[in-house]
């Protein structure tokens, strides 16, 4: 991020910070998006109070509008990770209605058109979650996780640019990528997160929480109807981890 971006709304406290600079940085952690971003020092951290609430929606929207318009993808992989206060994740059900939660307050909070070349359906296979007119990549953390590449000492949630993916599609960069965080991934627990499918083959709203879900599963999101755009036809890959 550029040194000349506005201030954020939050700061990030240290400790929430250096915790998820200290997983991150484990030798063993799978994603290596997420130590690019960390090594590189390009992820900015903010912290919030209860995930699921209409107060973090307002200030996180205003934060992804910052970081969103500060972000130079010629200098690299950028994340922005948001870390709740609270409440006390009970399982992963839990922690997922509350993901989702505060999804619906952010686009309730949001009064831009939903960003270009993705889904706002979360049951389409091209959606992603839109937020100031920018399209992410959601990847929930928490403590309760059960795959230990998302478990976390907080409530997190990990806002990842979808047109950092596309870029590195394009360039024929992203497939051996892929494979070398499976690879990793299986080595850490033992086996592929099996919530892992590419952007356009399913939804990715079905692996935002982290929960292993069956096909019958939906998510429990709408778009309002003024901020849904004609369904894409392109693909971009979607998360590894």
């Amino acid at each position: 991020m550029s040194s000349s971006c506005p201030h954020l709304h939050a700061e990030a406290e240290p400790s929430a910070a250096a915790d998820l600079a200290a997983m991150v940085a484990d030798s063993d952690y799978p994603c290596l998006g997420a130590k690019s971003v960390f090594r590189t020092d390009r992820a900015t951290t903010r912290t919030y109070g209860r995930l699921g609430s209409a107060d973090a929606a307002a200030a996180l929207l205003a934060d992804l509008r910052v970081f969103a318009a500060g972000v130079d993808l010629d200098d690299g992989f950028a994340s922005f990770l948001a870390v709740f206060a609270g409440p006390d994740i009970a399982d992963e059900g839990h922690f997922e209605a509350l993901l989702w939660a505060q999804l619906r307050a952010i686009h309730a909070a949001d009064g831009t058109p939903w960003a270009d070349g993705v889904a706002a359906d979360p049951a389409d296979p091209h959606f992603a979650f839109s937020a100031g007119g920018t399209a992410y990549f959601v990847v929930g953390l928490h403590p309760q996780a059960s795959r230990l590449a998302r478990r976390a000492p907080a409530p997190t949630l990990v806002f990842n640019l979808h047109e950092q993916f596309e870029r590195l599609r394009a360039e024929g960069r992203f497939p051996r990528m892929r494979e070398r965080i499976r690879a990793r991934d299986e080595a850490l627990q033992g086996s592929v997160n099996p919530m892992v499918d590419d952007h356009g083959s399913a939804s990715e709203a079905r692996q935002y929480s982290g929960r292993r879900v069956g096909p019958q599963w939906q998510a429990p999101f709408r778009p309002r109807p003024d901020a849904a755009p004609e369904a894409p036809d392109a693909t971009s890959p979607g998360a590894a981890t």
